[in-house]
C-alpha cells in the first residue's frame, strides 16, 4: 500500500510541475538576455553528460593513451566541427571508439 501511495505521490508532483509550464506558457515574457541565455542550456547540459564520461571512464581523471573513450570524443569533435552533420559525427565516433576498443584490448 505503502509503495502505491509513493507512486501516486510521485506522479501528481511529477504531472503537476509539467502541467504548470504548459499553463503559463503563453502568460509570461521573457527579457532578450534571458531568451539569448537560454540557447546555452542544452550544448551546457550535453557537455556535462558527456565529460565525465569521457574523462572519467574508470571514475579518476584518465587523459593517457589507453582512454579510447578520450580518443573517440576527439576524432567526433574534429569531424563534427569539419561537416556540421550529426549523423556522420555520431557514426565515425561510434567506429572509432569500437576499433579503439578492440586494438587497445
Amino acid at each position: 500500500m505503502n509503495e502505491t501511495m509513493m507512486i501516486a505521490g510521485m506522479a501528481f508532483v511529477t504531472f503537476g510541475v509539467r502541467y504548470m509550464m504548459f499553463a503559463m506558457a503563453g502568460r509570461i515574457r521573457f527579457a532578450l538576455w534571458f531568451k539569448q541565455a537560454l540557447a546555452y542550456v542544452p550544448p551546457v547540459v550535453l557537455s556535462a553528460i558527456i565529460a565525465p564520461l569521457v574523462l572519467m571512464p574508470q571514475g579518476y581523471i584518465d587523459l593517457s593513451l589507453d582512454n579510447p573513450y578520450f580518443w573517440a570524443a576527439l576524432v567526433a569533435a574534429g569531424v563534427g566541427f569539419w561537416r556540421q552533420h550529426l549523423l556522420t559525427t555520431i557514426v565515425v565516433g561510434l567506429v572509432c571508439f569500437v576499433l579503439l576498443k578492440w586494438i587497445m584490448v
